[in-house]
C-alpha cells in the first residue's frame, strides 16, 4: 500500500503538558514517519506519513489523551516525503 502524509496542526492549550512527547510514543507505536513540534503562536505542529488508517488512529489516541487540552485539530494531506525516515522531536 502506498504512503500516505498529513500536515496536522493542534490548537489549544498545547504545550507545556508532555503533548510532543506523547505524540512521539504513539506515532512509534504506528511506526510513523515525520516529526512534531511547538509552534511559537502555542500550537503544536506534526507531520505524520505512513499508512492512512495508522496515521488517523494515531491522530485519533493524541486527540483522546489531550481531549481537555486540544481545542481544534487542522489536518491536510500532504505529500509523503521521503527524507523522514522515523518520527522525532523537532524545534
Amino acid at each position: 500500500m502506498a504512503e500516505t502524509a498529513k500536515h496536522i496542526i493542534f490548537k489549544g492549550r498545547v504545550q507545556g503538558i508532555g503533548f510532543r512527547f506523547t505524540a512521539l510514543r504513539v506515532a512509534g507505536r504506528y511506526r510513523l514517519t515525520g516529526y512534531v513540534r511547538n509552534m511559537p503562536d502555542g500550537a503544536v505542529e506534526m507531520l505524520a506519513q505512513g499508512q492512512a488508517a495508522d496515521i488517523d488512529d494515531c491522530i485519533s489516541d493524541i486527540e483522546e489523551s489531550f481531549a481537555d487540552y486540544v481545542k481544534e485539530t487542522t489536518i491536510n494531506d500532504v505529500p509523503a516525503d521521503p527524507k523522514y525516515t522515523d518520527f522525532k522531536i523537532t524545534f
